[in-house]
């Protein structure tokens, strides 16, 4: 008998609330004990922030590939035996890094750091206010965003700390200049001024995106499987086909469920394309960020984090439009 194992996930608040303010309405959180700019002047990948392409060249050399963002950046891939990084070039210079994994050069953190110890060094904060320009911004966290993706600003870097919830060990980082973070808006936000935004993406760009967003999908995936001792997923075509299109039809016809009204559940789906499989699993998400939240979210909704760690499972299909994911998991016959 086939074996089906779906999941799903809206996440709402990737874009957050916006206020815009007129008055001077801005909470000034009390610093970390240990919160100084001088805890950046050691080696380590935050320092990439600001500079220009040369110093990522230097420390990585060329790039496995090139992924178009939707955020006027371009993802610069770094696979390695025991990292994957990702670096954001905008206008030649870095404007966000994320990592994840082993053999990264950091200072301040490594994978796998527990909550608590973190914490009690920076003192997560619930607001977040800074300048850009002549604006004011003030990120606002929820209770559950504190515990899962709590919010730094360390001299002019902000850091996204990615924890695990089912370990309350850390995931994964991300390193952002304030222009960058504001394109994200990964919280809420009040504002002061213009709310910076990212550029429109034509039809064109937005399948690039896509594209480079399902590849990101399969490496993260990979790397956190790899830390739960696990074999590699394998790409899949078919698989991402019936992915893709379950992706599209969900935003074009402004539903998200497992089940579409015109061609049914996953099963459906795969024998529609010639999938044959022993087992089979479906992650979903809509309105994510992009591909390094949506995995780190679908890891910590229980439901997702089974396909995602599922030992059987040997092949991948992944399949974005826009900001609709999906992932579908098989074991082939």
């Amino acid at each position: 008998m086939d074996n089906l194992l779906e999941n799903d996930i809206e996440y709402t608040s990737s874009k957050g609330h916006i206020n815009e303010v007129n008055e001077s309405v801005f909470y000034e959180p009390k610093t970390g004990k240990q919160q100084q700019s001088t805890l950046l002047e050691e080696d380590g990948l935050h320092k990439l922030i600001g500079e220009p392409v040369e110093a990522v060249l230097q420390m990585y050399g060329e790039p496995s590939r090139v992924d178009l963002s939707a955020y006027d950046y371009n993802w610069w891939i770094y696979p390695t035996e025991n990292s994957y990084v990702q670096i954001g070039i905008e206008d030649d210079h870095v404007v966000t890094v994320y990592f994840i994994g082993e053999d990264v050069l950091t200072p301040l953190f490594y994978i796998g750091q527990p909550y608590e110890e973190i914490n009690a060094t920076f003192a997560f904060q619930e607001q977040v206010s800074f300048n850009v320009k002549s604006n004011s911004y003030q990120f606002n966290l929820s209770e559950e965003e504190l515990t899962t993706r709590p919010l730094l600003k360390i001299d002019h870097v902000f850091i996204q700390l990615y924890f695990d919830t089912f370990t309350n060990k850390l995931s994964g980082i991300r390193y952002l200049d304030g222009n960058t973070l504001v394109k994200h808006r990964p919280y809420s936000v009040v504002y002061r001024g213009e709310l910076i935004e990212a550029s429109p993406l034509s039809g064109t760009e937005w399948r690039q995106v896509e594209k480079g967003i399902s590849l990101q999908i399969l490496d993260i995936t990979n790397e956190i499987r790899k830390r739960h001792q696990l074999n590699k997923l394998e790409w899949d075509d078919d698989t991402s086909i019936v992915a893709f299109h379950h992706s599209e039809d969900m935003r074009i016809n402004e539903y998200f469920s497992h089940t579409s009204p015109s061609h049914g559940e996953l099963k459906d789906r795969l024998k529609k394309q010639g999938v044959f499989y022993q087992l089979a699993g479906e992650n979903i998400a809509a309105k994510y960020v992009d591909a390094i939240a949506v995995v780190e979210g679908w890891l910590n909704s229980e439901g997702h984090r089974v396909n995602l760690l599922h030992e059987d499972f040997t092949h991948i299909g992944v399949g974005v439009y826009e900001r609709y994911y999906t992932q579908n998991f098989i074991t082939p016959w």
